[in-house]
């Protein structure tokens, strides 16, 4: 058995800063919600820090636990424009988000995890302002020595699909890493 067998994690599977600053043009001042963002808040951190001061990221999750470890993180890193949100995504209005009160919405690595798509997909267009953009990123199809069974992984012409029928514009898709598709609307 080989022990020294690397896994890929962390910004070798995605790049965050590169998504939400080159790909998605998060700007200064600019109001984000990371929907399911996860212990490690990578997303909700790099935008915490793109925003800053005068921007706000809401960092949203179905656990308590993980929220607690943004929350720690943030203060760590010195960040006071993250507010964390308890919210089952998969209940649409559950958010305690205002209606277009965002100007970007993050799906990273969520839809996989989740049944109910379109409900989420939803939630996520409810929160972001006219003209404001969603970032879906998730597990591409095939099988890959990572992530989550071929049976699990949301494609993204099903994704779009559901997107384009909620009135959200396709405006790129792309290669977000080796295991990841990327997705923009515009609302």
């Amino acid at each position: 058995m080989n022990n020294n067998k690397h896994v890929p994690g962390g910004t070798e599977l995605l790049n965050p800063s590169d998504l939400i600053k080159n790909k998605l043009g998060v700007f200064y001042g600019a109001k984000v919600a990371d929907l399911g963002c996860g212990g490690a808040g990578f997303f909700a951190l790099q935008n915490a820090e793109v925003v800053g001061p005068n921007g706000l990221v809401y960092a949203v999750d179905v656990l308590k636990s993980a929220l607690a470890n943004v929350e720690a993180r943030a203060k760590i890193s010195g960040f006071k424009n993250i507010k964390t949100v308890w919210s089952n995504l998969e209940k649409y209005g559950a958010t305690k988000i205002n209606n277009e009160s965002v100007d970007f919405t993050l799906l990273i690595n969520i839809l996989f995890q989740n049944k109910n798509h379109l409900e989420i997909l939803k939630e996520a267009a409810r929160l972001t302002k006219k003209g404001g953009k969603i970032l879906i990123v998730d597990w591409k199809e095939g099988r890959f020595p990572i992530g989550p069974a071929p049976d699990d992984k949301v494609k993204a012409g099903e994704v779009t699909t559901m997107a384009q029928n909620l009135g959200l514009n396709l405006e790129q898709q792309f290669d977000a890493g080796l295991f990841h598709y990327g997705l923009i609307f515009m609302k």
